[in-house]
């Protein structure tokens, strides 16, 4: 028998569909739901009771929203209009209300004769619709709505208690279609095949698969909807987990060149001219890096520290342990400003050890290249030549590094700094280049809460640095409410020039450049309720230099640094800045990472809130840096009520990055953590939040460990194997593959 299985079922097909063709549709293009399987796994995001329902008093603004209420009243206007001269235009007016708050509907011309008849007082239904304001109250304009009737056998208590799943919706599809569609597909969830091994099911107490389909698209109790989520979060996190264990185990099957650095090296020579001694979580965390580099499979450790706390020192100590083994080391960096930077301060660190071959260079020096897209053909070429040879035992570049030209003599580590702004691919290109798949080497300097970093680098082992290097100075961060206390932004240009007086340095930072043009389609699809603020533009780099040189910085040396400056300019200016020649720097985000001014001591970030809370923390990293204390001023016109305004509270309460992207998880949906950014595919995770979910996604990588462990090729699991394949379709295959 050639049947597909029941849960591969395509819902829209020629010859039967299981839905009707304009209901597969819709849910194919708005909700990307496919197959019967799909369907049963779109599951509700909140439960209505009947009796104690949506709380009309809390509606977010400007959101298609399903409610569940009473009629109050209504009532049939008539008015005259361009349509209707003669007095006979109809307008119907309901007044809901759900014992929280009320709520006006509003019908117009022929669409008034059936709410009319139906809605009368007393009536409960759903209703689904835009929230919107008129004349200073909310309303739904044209709601869709489905009455409630209690079946004529059913009491009216368990009428009122019983719970009505609300799905996840558009504005094309209401969420009681949803749920009919579900209701014709229910019964092939007694189909499902159970990815968990039934020795962890059983172990566990969790219900299997067909009855938490059941349970949680129609729960009799709340212990149902709870049955069903523990048990669906399992499979999310088991699966998931499941996917990097295999991959961990083989990554540790490949072969790899252990390298030992050499006992009196390059290494030892540069550890004698540090002018301070290591911080403890430095020495640390260089073990663990030393012990992976001698073994005979390739290290994949991810290397995570606030900013500042001399993640670049651990991995320069990596890498010159690898010269002193024979091998070459390549420093994949975002940017060209950020690789000449890296190329700059590692030269200064190593002095003459950086000078092999050349006059003057020490015996044990080796040569440090830099290679990036805009140099020049002559120095390319000797670049190149050198990698090739071997002679250059040190490598920093941009994503130039990947490019096929680039030959190495034996590339034994490479180390990829700020892990998300690249690509796996290019990740993968790097790695390629060796003769033997090199040792990888991960820097963030966004802290990842351990569980994040369990879900989403769970292939990597992980290293902390979370102390920062003596000397370091603390930063005050205040926010400075624009719009709500004028004087508090004079009062941040007057600080600026208090550092300045004092020797010390600025950044001011903006969201934009200022010289592109304004897309009127873009700014037409702006309409954040939050504020008033959010229908201007953001910033631009190049007006606030502007107004800041005639007005309250004048006098002093402000220049300008953006992204699409021409290279030598960008660099011109990050010396001159450097030297301490110029006053204050206007910059975009160009400077978040790895830039180190430490005469800089102040930052004031123009329309902060436009910014994530982990940018916030990087950027103000970048001030602090010397002996004297930092200040940074997050400046937004947002009211002091909106989120907006909050999440700037947090950054400026705390300097604690692992802290801060908790709350920035929290704050963010769950998709961002393992979306686009992170995997080039739709997230997996419908149920599992990975904050809260702490243990279950520990204890999952444990299982998952232990199962890879003794079955690698998933042989007698083929259920588990199938729910792999589900969650692993071709795109996120090849991103696990590569890693």
């Amino acid at each position: 028998m050639d049947l597909v299985p029941a849960l591969e079922e395509p819902l829209r097909q020629p010859l039967k569909s299981v839905l009707g063709p304009a209901t597969a549709k819709v849910m194919a293009e708005h909700l990307g739901l496919l197959t019967v399987g799909d369907l049963l796994h779109h599951y509700p995001r909140r439960y209505e009771e009947r009796g104690q329902l949506t709380h009309l008093a809390d509606l977010p603004m400007d959101e298609h929203v399903t409610v569940v209420a009473q009629v109050a009243d209504a009532r049939l206007h008539t008015f005259a209009s361009a349509k209707a001269p003669r007095g006979k235009g109809q307008r119907l007016e309901v007044t809901i209300t759900d014992g929280s708050g009320r709520l006006q509907l509003v019908f117009f011309g022929a669409g008034v004769h059936k709410p009319h008849k139906e809605l009368l007082p007393g009536t409960r239904a759903m209703f689904a619709g835009k929230v919107s304001v008129f004349n200073r109250r909310l309303q739904l304009a044209h709601p869709a709505y489905e009455l409630l009737r209690g079946d004529p056998e059913e009491s009216v208590e368990t009428w009122a208690g019983a719970l009505i799943p609300i799905y996840p919706a558009t504005a094309k599809l209401e969420s009681w279609k949803i749920g009919k569609a579900i209701q014709t597909v229910l019964p092939t969830a007694q189909e499902a095949v159970d990815p968990l091994p039934d020795t962890l099911r059983e172990g566990r107490g969790l219900v299997p698969l067909p009855e938490a389909l059941l349970k949680i698209h129609r729960p009799h109790t709340k212990a149902d909807i709870e049955d069903a989520r523990s048990r669906l979060k399992w499979d999310e996190a088991f699966v998931l987990q499941v996917a990097l264990a295999r991959r961990r185990h083989a990554d540790a099957q490949l072969p790899a060149v252990p390298r030992k650095p050499a006992p009196d090296g390059l290494l030892t020579a540069f550890d004698a001219r540090l002018p301070f001694t290591l911080t403890d979580g430095q020495q640390r965390v260089s073990r663990e890096i030393f012990d992976d580099l001698a073994t005979d499979h390739p290290m994949h450790r991810l290397l995570q520290g606030e900013v500042g706390s001399g993640k670049t020192m651990v991995a320069l100590r990596a890498m010159l342990a690898v010269v002193d083994a024979g091998g070459q080391a390549a420093m994949l960096a975002p940017t060209e400003v950020l690789a000449q930077q890296h190329h700059r301060s590692v030269v200064e660190m190593m002095g003459e050890l950086a000078e092999g071959g050349m006059l003057g260079g020490s015996e044990q020096a080796t040569k440090v290249v830099l290679l990036t897209g805009s140099m020049g053909a002559a120095a390319r070429r000797h670049a190149l030549l050198d990698l090739t040879t071997g002679e250059a035992g040190i490598v920093i570049g941009t994503h130039a590094l990947i490019e096929d030209k680039v030959q190495f003599h034996d590339l034994g580590l490479v180390v990829v700094d700020e892990q998300h702004r690249f690509g796996v691919e290019q990740r993968d290109a790097l790695r390629g280049k060796g003769k033997q798949p090199p040792h990888l080497l991960v820097m963030t300097a966004t802290p990842i809460p351990r569980t994040v970093a369990m879900t989403v680098f769970g292939d990597l082992e992980t290293s902390v640095l979370d102390q920062l290097p003596a000397g370091r100075s603390p930063i005050a961060s205040h926010v400075v409410p624009a719009a709500d206390k004028p004087h508090f932004l004079s009062r941040a240009w007057e600080r600026v020039r208090e550092e300045v007086e004092n020797g010390h340095q600025a950044y001011v930072v903006c969201p934009r450049i200022g010289d592109e043009e304004d897309d009127p389609k873009k700014s037409a699809k702006k309409k954040s309720p939050e504020d008033e603020a959010e229908k201007r533009p953001p910033l631009a780099v190049l007006d606030v230099a502007d107004q800041l040189t005639r007005g309250p910085l004048q006098g002093l040396k402000v220049e300008v640094l953006h992204g699409r400056m021409h290279p030598d300019d960008k660099d011109a200016v990050m010396r001159r800045f450097a030297a301490g020649e110029t006053h204050v720097l206007v910059a975009t985000t160009v400077i978040e990472v790895g830039v180190n001014v430490p005469n800089a001591t102040a930052m004031v970030i123009m329309d902060a809130d436009r910014f994530g809370v982990s940018q916030l923390h990087q950027l103000r990293g970048r001030v602090g840096r010397g002996s004297a204390p930092g200040l940074c001023l997050l400046v937004t016109e947002m009211p002091e009520a909106s989120p907006a305004r909050q999440r700037l509270g947090a950054v400026a309460s705390t300097l604690d990055g692992f802290e801060l992207s908790r709350i920035d998880l929290e704050q963010r949906r769950e998709g961002d953590v393992l979306g686009q950014a992170q995997s080039g595919a739709r997230t997996s995770l419908k149920v599992l939040a990975v904050i809260e979910d702490e243990e279950i996604i520990a204890e999952a990588r444990e299982e998952a460990t232990a199962v890879v462990a003794g079955d690698p090729e998933l042989t007698h699991l083929p259920a588990l194997r199938t729910a792999l394949d589900a969650l692993l379709d071709e795109e996120r295959e090849q991103y696990l593959e590569k890693g």
